[in-house]
């Protein structure tokens, strides 16, 4: 897996994050650094540890789904992909308050990395162990400081940007899911 693809990979699933920290920023009257910090480290931190457990989950079933891997990484990644597409349109004014106690930020952090969970299947579908690791990093850090600029964004700008972050995160994740399938089945090498 190259650089741009590793960076597209960590940007996309870093946009759940990006429009709930755009959400929490919304909600603070004056921007809180700690705050967003704490929100940041949360993101990041579930980020970058679902794909290491579907990672891992991949790899224990990697002999059972070798034939269909490429079929398995571009369906996650349409799903995932199509359904932050969706979500992107939906509005039901979701709230998520400033609140950033253990239990509210737990179920945020969890809720949007599941998808994360998702893409460290596919990963090894797609690329099997080649650079996994920089990917999940990549993913983590990269998740903490779109979050801390979101949180920033929303403060200073309201909820304009939350749906466009969404759309554009789960377009870069369908590509992707494209590009391993099309790989795999020899129309791009």
């Amino acid at each position: 897996m190259e650089l741009v693809e590793i960076l597209f990979i960590s940007i996309g699933l870093a946009m759940d994050a990006f429009a709930v920290s755009v959400c929490k920023g919304l909600s603070m009257k004056k921007m809180n650094w700690k705050k967003a910090c704490i929100i940041g480290l949360w993101f990041g931190i579930f980020q970058a540890g679902m794909p290491v457990i579907g990672f891992f989950l991949g790899s224990a079933f990697e002999e059972l789904i070798t034939s269909i891997d490429h079929w398995i990484a571009c369906v996650l990644l349409g799903f995932i992909g199509g359904k932050m597409i969706k979500d992107a349109f939906s509005s039901d004014g979701e709230s998520y308050g400033d609140n950033v106690d253990f239990k509210s930020m737990l179920v945020l952090a969890i809720a949007t990395s599941i998808d994360a969970l998702a893409i460290g299947i596919a990963y090894v579908c797609g690329y099997g162990s080649k650079n996994a690791a920089i990917t999940f990093t990549s993913i983590g850090v990269i998740t903490f400081f779109l979050s801390v600029l979101g949180v920033k964004i929303g403060n200073k700008f309201g909820d304009k940007y939350e749906q466009k972050a969404e759309f554009v995160g789960g377009v870069i994740l369908v590509l992707l899911g494209i590009k391993i399938l099309l790989e795999h089945l020899g129309v791009l090498q």
